[in-house]
This record gives structure tokens, C-alpha cells and sequence, in this order.
């Protein structure tokens, strides 16, 4: 029997914003869909042209940023399938015009929601790891974001109080009959029965980390659910018992003064990986403090998290990282324990983690700036390093030279909003604006993009995707962090943990003027290279000469005290031939400045 054609599809809506249109239509019926093919017109419909053909997924952009503005554009589209054509839709119109940064921002929050509501597990309702892997294989942590952006799409309209409501219980009941090694998820699973899918050899069991990054979701979802209705109550009480299931005080590790990150009744702690030091799994501990039946002494914040390699007296580029890596490291560090927990108004022993995460951002959006590797496309709109998809593969970026390939990620800069408004919403507009065209897809902007390679990526991670809805909306309006502070287990937890009120002001860069450089003449010509130094106080200075692939030419000046206030430095410059170089000059304290240099 030959195969039948579609019927027309139906219920097409055409968006306008201002460089592309959205499509979406409702999914047609037939099971052996092939998909669908779009049709645009620019005369009132009297002629229509093909654009492109998409796959079975109801939802469409097309690009308009290239062309003529105050167009009104209609489209339509039909179904196709082996038994050829349908008919076409009804036609729907769309206008494209300026946005403002408002309209920008929810622009950018709803498509990114989309890839958890459109793109979401259809059996447990879960977040997909990514959209160009297995299709069965959900993720843990990615969900508890993807709660998040749930808890925002209800909040801002997208979808109704009761479809959120509705989509909450397939994700909470599917979670009572998941996979969990002592009340702990495992990073990955099968979303259709909840069987753990290893991450790798000996990560076969529990993620304490993942988890913690569900529970943070799950917790402000409990809060935001709040009416007196059989559904809504039946949703609190089960996010209650998963959340009071979590054994904690298990993955001490034989009652030790550490959390650990993973355990499996296969390998038991083969992994052995201590929670210790500044990178995501702040939310761990505190949750960990906070458990009403599964608690860790508050103590182990000490014990463990803070007892090593934690503190950080540098300073890049004027701003203190207080805490973490060189330079901070990749910035999701600033963004996975942040989505629920609110660092404003607090600190422990260390610092003020908001101000300590706007720094982090700051010193990335410089690092663009100064480009010390002349990486194409960085500046001061063009910024942030993080874990992400990149030409070579998924990889960490951060400032330090060897983990920088020129792999820019839009949810490094896109998630500091709340941190670093003014850089971030400059980084937005880049992005869609100069970028949009190869980076911006159905689900917003794609993962990353490589500009030395002319790479874009095809992808959408889930762990990137959701901290882009949840930190904006805690820059627009706090939401998420007034819902995951509101439950009564946290605010004892972080006291028992050591942190006190703090008003350090949030609202301006806190940036230190330790290290002052100028350089004169620039160009030079006879290899004498003389550079002014500002220090706000004593410290031992290095200095060298790069090529622009940051190979080190000369080193100039190795760990020489100097003192504070202004003196000068000259050095014979011996290069290979004239051109442009980079002078690089580092402080003990971590600073380090970048200036370009043209010698002839």
C-alpha cells in the first residue's frame, strides 16, 4: 500500500524579533513524518519562495538579519513524507524591529526554556544531556536547571501554571523510581526507565554533585508550587521525600571529615574524589548542612570543602579573586551553586561570594580585552571562558594560557548577568547582533563558537542551556534565589556553616589599582623598550615578551622586588624580526598586565 501524504499543518505562529522570526506550529500526527518545509513570502503572499527544510521537531527560525528592515514577512509551511507533500498551513506574518535590552533578555530566556519544554524527555520529562547525542540519556544536574527554567516559564507566562504543574509531576514521579545509590542520583540515566547510564568506567553510581544541583532545583520548585491544590501538594510532598532521601552523611566516606563526590555499589569509592577546594560543588555542602535527616556537621565546610587549596590573594587585572584557581577558573565556578543559593548580603571566612563572582567575571571580560594569544573575534563585547563543546571536543576554558584555544562559550558571559550587568548585557547584544546569524538556533545560542577556526558549534548542552534562564532571571527580578532561600532548612545551615551578614556594596566593581603600566615610546625603534611603573604598594614584579601565538620571546624580568609609588624600567628588546609583540607583566599578588607592543 503506498504511503499517504500529510495532512496540512496546523496552528503556525510566526514571531518577529529583531534580527530573525520564530516558527511554531503544532506537531502533526503521522508516524512516518519525514518533516517539514518552510515557505516565506515578501508580497503579501502573491509569490512564495522555498527556505529550507527542518526534521520532525514543530519549531523554526529563520535568520532575517542580513536583510532590509520594515519588511512584513507571512509564512507557511507544509508536512512531508514518503508519500510526498501536504497541502500548506494557514499563513501567519511577522515583523522584525529594534528591541530594547528588556526585549532582548526575555527573547533570550524563552528560546533557551525551550530546549527544556519542547526538547525535554517525553517519558520521565527530564532534561536531554545535549541535542546532538542519545536521545534517551538525560541529565541529573542539567534537570535540576531545567526545573528552574520551568519554574521561570510559568512565572513569565510561556506556559500556564498547570502545564508546569502537570510537567513537575512527570519529572518528580519519574524520579521516586530512577536509579539512586543511597538516596543519590547518578550523573546520567536513561530516561525512558531511569537506569543509570555510567559516565565513565568507574562512575557507575551516585553524583553528590549532580545531585546537589537537582535538589537546588527541586527545593525552589517546592517553594514556588505553593497553592492548596491536590496537585500542587501531592508535587511538594514528593520533591520532600527525594529531597529527605539523600544520604548525605553516606558519602563521608567511612564517617571521614569530607563529602565525596561519587560512590558505586560496584567500585565503592574507586573514584576517590574529595569535595575539597573553590570550583562548582559550593551548593553541596550546604545542602549537605542543611538535610533534615541525612545532615553532615557543619564543620566539614572546613574540614573539607575550605581545608585546601582555596584561598587566592591574586588579583587579575585590578580584581581580587579571593578564592578558586588562577584567574578563577572556567566561569560556570560562578554560576551552578548560585542559580538557587543568593551570595548577596553574606560571606563566611573567605569572602562575599557575589562580589567574588563579579570579579571572576570582570577579569574574564578584561582578559578578552587585553587577547594576550590574539585570539580573532575577542574584546570587550566578545568574552567568556567555561566548560563547553569546542572544535576538539568538550573541554574546560579558562584564562590560564594552555586552557585557552579562542573557544568563546555565550553562557559564561550570558550567566554572570546578575554579577556583571553592564559587561554581560554589551556580550548579549554581540551575540545575537554580530553573531546571531551562525549562533543563534531554535533553542537560542548555540553552545560556542571558535573564530580562529570559523566554528560554530551544532549543539545544546542542558548544563549550559539552564543557568542562561535562571542567572538572568535573578538579574530581572531575584526569582529563583528569593524561592531556593525561602525554604526553612537554609538559612540555619549557612549559619551553623560560619557565614555572617556583609554589606559590601554589590552594585560597583570593587577593582584595585595595584599595578600601573605605560609604555613609551610605542612604537620603538632602537630596542630600548621603557615602561612606567605605578605599584600601590612593595611586590616583587616578572616581566616578559611574547609573540603573538604567546610563545615567550625574551624574559625580561624574573621575581625583582620593586617599590611602591612610580619608578622606571628599561630593557634591551632583542626579537627575531619587527612586528607587533606582547609585554606581559606579572605581580606576586597574581596581577597580571597585558600591553601590545610595536617594535620596528
Amino acid at each position: 500500500m503506498c504511503a499517504q501524504a500529510p495532512v496540512a499543518p496546523q496552528a503556525l505562529q510566526a514571531t518577529g524579533y529583531e534580527k530573525h522570526v520564530a516558527l511554531n506550529w503544532q506537531a502533526n500526527p503521522e508516524s512516518n513524518l519525514s518533516g517539514y518545509k518552510i515557505y516565506r513570502s515578501t508580497n503579501g503572499g502573491a509569490s512564495w519562495e522555498y527556505l529550507k527544510q527542518t526534521g520532525k521537531a514543530p519549531i523554526a527560525i529563520d535568520w532575517t538579519g542580513n536583510e532590509p528592515e520594515g519588511i512584513t514577512r507571512h509564512y507557511r509551511i507544509t508536512a512531508f513524507n514518503a508519500g510526498g507533500e501536504s497541502a500548506p498551513s494557514q499563513p501567519d506574518t511577522a515583523d522584525c524591529v529594534p528591541m530594547t535590552d528588556e526585549e532582548l533578555l526575555e527573547m533570550t530566556q524563552r528560546a533557551t526554556f525551550r530546549y527544556f519544554w519542547d526538547y525535554g524527555h517525553p517519558v520521565s520529562g527530564m532534561a536531554r544531556e545535549r541535542s546532538n547525542g542519545d536521545a534517551n540519556t538525560v541529565t541529573t544536574g542539567g534537570t535540576g536547571f531545567g526545573i528552574m527554567a520551568i519554574v521561570v516559564g510559568a512565572e513569565r507566562g510561556w506556559v500556564t501554571r498547570t502545564e508546569a504543574v502537570n510537567r513537575m509531576i512527570q519529572i518528580a514521579s519519574f524520579l521516586q523510581f530512577a536509579d539512586r545509590f543511597h538516596g543519590v542520583f547518578p550523573h546520567w540515566m536513561n530516561g525512558t526507565n531511569g537506569n543509570v547510564i555510567p559516565f565513565s568506567q568507574y562512575d557507575d553510581g551516585g553524583d553528590l554533585v549532580e545531585t546537589a544541583f537537582l535538589m537546588q532545583g527541586l527545593l525552589a520548585a517546592r517553594q514556588y508550587f505553593n497553592q492548596d491544590t491536590p496537585l500542587e501538594n501531592a508535587l511538594r510532598d514528593v520533591i520532600t521525600g527525594l529531597w529527605e532521601e539523600v544520604e548525605w552523611d553516606w558519602y563521608r566516606k567511612n564517617n571521614s571529615g569530607v563529602l565525596y563526590w561519587h560512590w558505586s555499589p560496584n567500585f565503592g569509592w574507586q573514584m576517590n574524589f574529595p569535595l575539597r577546594g573553590f570550583y562548582e560543588a559550593q551548593i553541596v555542602y550546604i545542602l549537605a548542612a542543611a538535610s533534615p535527616t541525612h545532615p553532615v556537621p557543619a564543620s566539614l565546610y572546613q574540614t573539607g570543602w575550605t581545608s585546601s587549596n582555596y584561598a587566592n590573594s591574586g588579583s587579575h587585572f585590578g580584581y581580587k579573586i579571593y578564592c578558586g584557581p588562577f584567574g578563577g577558573g572556567p566561569l560556570f565556578f560562578a554560576h551552578y551553586s548560585y542559580l538557587g543559593f543568593d551570595p548577596r548580603g553574606k560571606k563566611d571566612a573567605f569572602c562575599n561570594y557575589f562580589v567574588r563572582n563579579r570579579n571572576h567575571s570582570l577579569i574574564q571580560q578584561a582578559y578578552a580585552v587585553a587577547n594576550p594569544k590574539q585570539h580573532t573575534g575577542y574584546n570587550a563585547d566578545c568574552w567568556g571562558l567555561t566548560s563547553c563543546d569546542g572544535p576538539n571536543g568538550y573541554a574546560a576554558h579558562d584564562i590560564w594560557p594552555a586552557n585557552d584555544d579562542g573557544t568563546v562559550a555565550p553562557t559564561a558571559a550570558l550567566s554572570s548577568m546578575p554579577f556583571a550587568p553592564d559587561v554581560s548585557l554589551a556580550a548579549l547584544r554581540h551575540f545575537y547582533r554580530v553573531r546571531g546569524e551562525r549562533l543563534w538556533g531554535v533553542y537560542g545560542f548555540y553552545d560556542a563558537f571558535n573564530l580562529n577556526q570559523n566554528w560554530y558549534a551544532p549543539s545544546y548542552l542542558a548544563i549550559d542551556q539552564g543557568p542562561i534562564v535562571g542567572m538572568i532571571e535573578n538579574y530581572r527580578t531575584g526569582l529563583l534565589w528569593d524561592l531556593f532561600m525561602q525554604n526553612p532548612e537554609i538559612a540555619p545551615a549557612l549559619t551553623a556553616i560560619g557565614f555572617v551578614p556583609d554589606n559590601t556594596p554589590v552594585t560597583e566593581p570593587e577593582k584595585a589599582s595595584a599595578l600601573e603600566i605605560s609604555v613609551t615610546p610605542n612604537p620603538i625603534s632602537n630596542g630600548l623598550l621603557g615602561v612606567d611603573i605605578y605599584l600601590q604598594e612593595a611586590q616583587q614584579l616578572s616581566a616578559r615578551l611574547r609573540d603573538l601565538r604567546g610563545s615567550i620571546v625574551q624574559d625580561l624580568l624574573s621575581e625583582t622586588p620593586f617599590p611602591a609609588g612610580k619608578s622606571r624600567q628599561t630593557w634591551l628588546v632583542q626579537v627575531p624580526s619587527p612586528g607587533v609583540y606582547l609585554l606581559e607583566i606579572g605581580s606576586n599578588s597574581g596581577q597580571i598586565f597585558v600591553k601590545k607592543v610595536v617594535l620596528h
